[in-house]
């Protein structure tokens, strides 16, 4: 890396912990763009804001998605009692499944009408000053049911965007992942992307 830490803040997507050493610094502009979104890696695609985007129904195009809660197998000592029946055994809520999209749609308009369609509960909440849903819960696992560092992220194609799901237009033949942390993103390989 070749920029100053501080120019770096993560996302601060969940709330802060107070052991976090990376929580981010608001005091100071940090390159971020009006919804606190950090530069986007070059060669990633760039936020998208769901009111200037309208579907196309027009075209149709596929991608992939799927649903993963496995990291809280590892830590179910750290899980709710009264959620650990939720887990499913293999941590599979959805395995990966091709589904169509309309082109404009973001990754947020997918995850809601796959969810809808499969009688998955899923609720979120719209969070302005990032201009995203935030995804609260997906089939009953909430952030923090497995600790302070836990809640759901999602990727695309191996990568964790650094802004929310409502932002990431979805492409065709995207792979879409959401996976439960329990670690902050660190145990799913999104740890630079803390939150969505």
């Amino acid at each position: 890396e070749q920029t100053d830490p501080q120019d770096k803040p993560e996302t601060p997507d969940t709330p802060d912990t107070p052991d976090e050493p990376d929580t981010p610094d608001t005091s100071e502009p940090s390159g971020q763009d009006q919804y606190h979104t950090d530069p986007v890696p070059q060669g990633k695609p760039q936020p998208v804001e769901p009111e200037e985007t309208k579907p196309d129904t027009s075209q149709q195009a596929t991608c992939t998605i799927s649903i993963s809660c496995a990291t809280i197998l590892d830590n179910m000592d750290a899980c709710d009692p009264d959620k650990r029946e939720q887990v499913p055994q293999d941590g599979v809520i959805l395995a990966p499944v091709e589904v169509g999209f309309q082109t404009g749609e973001n990754v947020f308009d997918v995850l809601q009408r796959v969810c809808r369609e499969r009688k998955i509960p899923m609720e979120f909440s719209w969070t302005p000053i990032y201009n995203s849903a935030y995804i609260e819960g997906i089939y009953n696992l909430y952030e923090f049911d497995v600790g302070d560092g836990s809640g759901w992220m999602y990727k695309v194609d191996d990568w964790f965007p650094n802004y929310g799901c409502s932002r990431y237009q979805v492409q065709q033949g995207d792979v879409i992942c959401w996976v439960y942390t329990c670690d902050l993103g660190q145990d799913v390989g999104g740890g630079a992307a803390v939150g969505e």
